[in-house]
């Protein structure tokens, strides 16, 4: 069994009421999208898209387009239209 993630995490992606451990790429990608909130849906999704594209490594964006077509609980909506983003 994993350990649960550890550090510094939003509010909603701390897991199900259940307790359970959120993925780290799902972690990330939530604390991503929390910095674009502000922004509008299209702008929003696009700049995750970009940050994820320029920083993560391939394996991580893997692991997030299978959490998304999982439909992961607690995957932030907006990380999930930037996903659909990228190529």
């Amino acid at each position: 069994m994993s350990e649960p993630v550890r550090g510094r995490t939003s509010g909603r992606a701390r897991g199900s009421a259940a307790g359970t451990a959120v993925a780290p790429h799902v972690r990330l990608a939530n604390d991503v999208a929390a910095q674009f909130h502000h922004r509008d849906a299209a702008a929003g999704a696009a700049a995750v898209a970009e940050h994820i594209r320029s920083f993560w490594e391939p394996r991580m964006i893997e692991q997030l387009r299978a959490a998304a077509a999982a439909d992961a609980d607690g995957l932030d909506p907006l990380a999930v239209s930037a996903v659909e983003l990228l190529p």
